[in-house]
């Protein structure tokens, strides 16, 4: 059955949301020549309901827990299970509607809020509450490695189009804490070619914004055939392999400030601290050796605006794909 239609104002205001958290958040982005990363402006004002960070309610989560739900959700720091990512599966067989208390589901979810920009909580909550079906965002399930407070540890939600972490930098080397995920089926499983009412079709148009401004021969660099395709995990693994598409040094100034702009909207959804952090292990990797690709098969409607592309350096991947609904599967780490 195909989901609801997504209801929410995202979709037309969505460029005014952008450039506000850009102009609020993100500065530099057109430097002309310089080939610099977006600036990250000074601090910003946090009102007293945002004091509490996603990890402090992590730790007050994990204080709360009976010992049946210590045994069905809490993990060693290093297990293995804590790595995993895909588009759509339950850490753990708990759910957050029916296993928790009112309180418990209620810090769970502002966990998940709190790992968003203020300008983005609400819509990406509604598209996993949308994407989840009658259950909504109860649906998801949560699993916790380690103890906050007394070492590493690693709070991991996931669910339907949804795989979100907060580890307070206890994953060493790793943005978001690890591979993570996100997606949206907004009026149906199969979207049209503009992709009406998802939330993140907008990072697709800006990147398509940059294949316009390419040349022929860049062209030629930049689009192939067919993408890596979806494995679970192994969709976001950084194993040394060719990068696929054209180098961002092969780019023109402008083309490049127009790289930056992508990357401004890809980050756009997501907290001040993890773009920060996203940010620098892109810096410290070299901007100019990332790789843009676009792929051609599938085209919803073949209408040359590509539904399917990504950015992938020697230690990132970021890989959009838009067909038949949007899957984005995210990997930044410090080192390969």
């Amino acid at each position: 059955m195909s989901p609801k239609p997504f209801l929410c104002d995202c979709c037309a205001g969505s460029e005014i949301t952008r450039r506000n958290f850009l102009k609020s958040t993100l500065t530099g982005l057109a430097v002309a020549g310089s080939g610099a990363l977006p600036v990250l402006a000074g601090d910003r004002p946090v009102p007293a309901s945002a004091a509490a960070s996603s990890e402090t309610l992590v730790a007050t989560l994990f204080h709360s827990l009976t010992e049946e739900q210590r045994r069905n959700i809490l993990f060693p720091f290093d297990h293995p299970l804590r790595s995993k990512v895909d588009n759509n599966w339950f850490i753990t067989p708990q759910r957050v509607g029916k296993d928790f208390t009112a309180d418990q589901q209620a810090m769970i979810r502002e966990i998940f809020l709190k790992m968003h920009s203020p300008e983005y909580a609400q819509k990406v909550l509604q598209q996993v509450e949308h994407d989840a079906g009658q259950e909504g965002f109860g649906a998801c399930s949560v699993a916790l490695f380690g103890e906050p407070g007394a070492g590493k540890f690693e709070f991991v939600l996931t669910g339907r189009h949804v795989t979100r972490r907060c580890d307070g930098n206890s994953v060493a080397g790793a943005a978001f804490g690890g591979p993570i995920f996100y997606g949206h089926a907004a009026l149906s499983d199969d979207e049209a070619a503009d992709h009406p009412g998802n939330i993140y079709w907008y990072q697709a148009k800006r990147a398509n914004e940059v294949f316009q401004m390419l040349d022929g021969k860049q062209r030629e660099a930049a689009l192939l055939n067919r993408s890596r395709g979806e494995h679970g995990t192994e969709t976001v693994a950084l194993n040394g392999r060719e990068l696929q598409g054209i180098p961002i040094s092969d780019l023109s100034p402008d083309q490049r400030d127009h790289v930056h702009m992508v990357l401004a909207d890809l980050l756009a959804p997501f907290r001040k601290q993890d773009v920060e952090q996203a940010l620098k292990f892109i810096k410290e990797n070299n901007f100019e050796k990332l790789h843009l690709a676009f792929y051609k098969n599938p085209d919803i409607g073949n209408d040359g605006v590509w539904d399917v592309w990504q950015i992938e350096g020697p230690a990132m991947v970021w890989y959009f794909r838009g067909a038949p609904h949007v899957h984005t599967w995210v990997h930044i780490r410090e080192q390969a």
